[in-house]
């Protein structure tokens, strides 16, 4: 990532920050825990400390300030979980593909680093239940005409995707009468929109959440349908990992995140770092 383009997402970030406290007034932030379902307190008398590996350079999610000192929304949602166990955190940041390899030796509990839950991932590591999604979306421009984003509203319309992106894919499956324009990343797709040379997009919501609520945007543009959660398209989910004999760490991980719905804590932090949600 550039150093430009690292300042401008902590500049995004910042500015969402601030604004936290509106967003989560008009904010619905996703649940993936059923509230009426009673997860039982685990055992946590082995338990002293959690010890927390994540990367440092994919804000908003987790990246590091210029002190040094590690934020985001993986971060603040591994302090929130070791605070409703009242149970010391550590978070230590290590390269992205050094991970996975770090938890396996032992040299972390756990990785919240926005690791996909996938068969490969699970052959070697165990999840939590997911925390959040990464759904598919529509975003078209404020003055665009479209109602809705449907297979019959976006017939002959020109929609912008990634190329060779799951989105290309289900775009050509399930939206066969729009017309897919392919661009090389995300950047040149933003752009497309941003400029009008495109109807709408279709790509990651994350992303383009991410991409809504910062400067570059200009406040152009705006969600338009779904969120599409496809398994198959879009994964399963980002989840906590741990190694797989870890089992009571994992429940023990799933019942303080179930907590934190609950009393709407997970809410306020998913409002902080989303301003506009992307599920």
């Amino acid at each position: 990532m550039s150093a430009a383009r690292y300042l401008t997402i902590c500049v995004t970030v910042a500015t969402a920050m601030v604004t936290a406290a509106a967003a989560a007034d008009r904010l619905a932030a996703p649940s993936f825990w059923d509230p009426n379902l009673h997860i039982e307190r685990p055992d946590l008398s082995a338990l002293r400390a959690i010890r927390f590996l994540t990367d440092d350079d994919y804000p908003p999610l987790d990246f590091a300030l210029a002190d040094g000192s590690l934020v985001g929304f993986n971060v603040e949602i591994a302090r929130a979980i070791c605070e409703e166990l009242h149970i010391g955190c550590t978070i230590q940041a290590r390269r992205w593909d050094t991970l996975l390899d770090s938890l396996e030796t032992g040299k972390g509990d756990a990785v919240i680093a926005s690791l996909s839950i996938s068969a490969a991932t699970r052959a070697r590591i165990d999840f939590t239940q997911p925390y959040y999604k990464t759904p598919a979306r529509f975003v078209v421009r404020k003055d665009s005409l479209l109602g809705d984003a449907t297979p019959a509203t976006l017939v002959g319309k020109t929609v912008g995707v990634v190329a060779g992106s799951a989105h290309q894919s289900f775009l050509a499956t399930f939206f066969p009468a729009a017309i897919g324009k392919p661009y090389p990343n995300f950047a040149a797709l933003h752009e497309a929109l941003r400029k009008g040379e495109v109807d709408a997009v279709f790509a990651d919501g994350l992303t383009l959440a991410v991409w809504l609520s910062g400067q570059d945007s200009g406040d152009c543009c705006a969600f338009k349908g779904g969120p599409y959660t496809e398994s198959h398209y879009f994964g399963e989910g980002v989840g906590i990992a741990v190694r797989k004999e870890d089992v009571d760490l994992r429940r023990a991980m799933d019942w303080a995140l179930a907590r934190l719905a609950a009393k709407g804590t997970y809410a306020e932090i998913y409002a902080k770092y989303f301003p506009i949600g992307f599920e």
